[in-house]
């Protein structure tokens, strides 16, 4: 029987499979706070990317794209801050939210939302 843990870390696996094949130069993988985590880290051409990855078994409820509420989102944008303290760089930054359906069909949504 597979967890729901499981299908989130290979959806996270098959999500930076993706990326990379993309040519996302992968900089960190579940970067956690006490308070949020964010999935993937890295960088998209000029941009610094912090992922979310959002896997759905059923569009009920909106699916995959829809599941990331504005509370989800402040902390995704808290715990990315935390992160710049830490690793500060000098470029661009951006939230994009990858998202896999039961086919395992990626939809990559660049700048998904703003700080």
């Amino acid at each position: 029987m597979v967890t729901s843990q499981q299908r989130g870390q290979a959806a996270e696996d098959k999500a930076c499979e993706y990326l990379q094949a993309q040519g996302f130069q992968l900089l960190a993988r579940n970067y956690r706070l006490r308070g949020g985590e964010i999935d993937l880290i890295g960088r998209d051409g000029a941009y610094l990317v912090f992922v979310e990855v959002r896997y759905r078994s059923s569009e009920q409820f909106g699916g995959a794209l829809h599941s990331i509420d504005s509370r989800k989102q402040q902390r995704i944008i808290r715990t990315a801050q935390h992160y710049l303290m830490r690793h500060p760089v000098d470029l661009p930054c951006r939230f994009d939210v990858i998202a896999l359906d039961q086919a395992q069909q990626i939809t990559w949504i660049k700048n998904a939302f703003e700080t």
